[in-house]
């Protein structure tokens, strides 16, 4: 196990964005969970315990879109003028993205990439039972790439 080195930074603060002009922003992220193929097909015909997956982890990811500034402590609330969750259903994954949109003083990445993290955590839960191996671990389940794609202002 790597060593840990604790270091204390008493100066932790928000960023005073209040002379900033008000903009356009919008941001994308995305990310991937890898599930085994059966749950892939489960999820695609619907037929998982818990549900409809995709549409809940849509729900969660809008979820976590507005609510990030309760999650993040140094994020600004701000107004989120619209969410789109998307999915891409791949060969051995599942690909998440998330576009933010907002007019205000600072950007709407943080936000895109918590409904990202939020929408894969809730996948992850939605469809665990059937991920488990015989021990209870998940050999197959992974998630990845989480990231920006695209980060905008006019």
């Amino acid at each position: 196990m790597a060593e840990f080195t604790h270091v204390s930074d008493d100066r932790v603060r928000m960023v005073d964005v209040g002379e900033k002009a008000e903009m356009k922003r919008l941001a994308v992220a995305a990310g991937s969970i890898y599930l085994r193929p059966e749950t892939l097909t489960a999820i695609r015909e619907g037929t998982m315990i818990k549900g409809n997956v995709l549409a809940t982890a849509r729900v969660a990811a809008t979820l976590a879109v507005k609510d990030t500034f309760r999650i993040i402590p140094m994020c600004h609330a701000i107004p989120i003028t619209s969410v789109e969750v998307d999915f891409g259903q791949m060969e051995d994954h599942i690909k998440v993205t998330v576009l933010v949109r907002s007019i205000g003083k600072t950007g709407v990445e943080m936000e895109a990439l918590t409904g990202v993290s939020i929408a894969l955590l809730t996948i992850w839960d939605m469809v665990k039972s059937a991920e488990k191996d015989a021990f209870g671990q998940y050999p197959c389940t992974r998630i990845d790439a989480i990231r920006v794609i695209q980060k905008q202002k006019e």
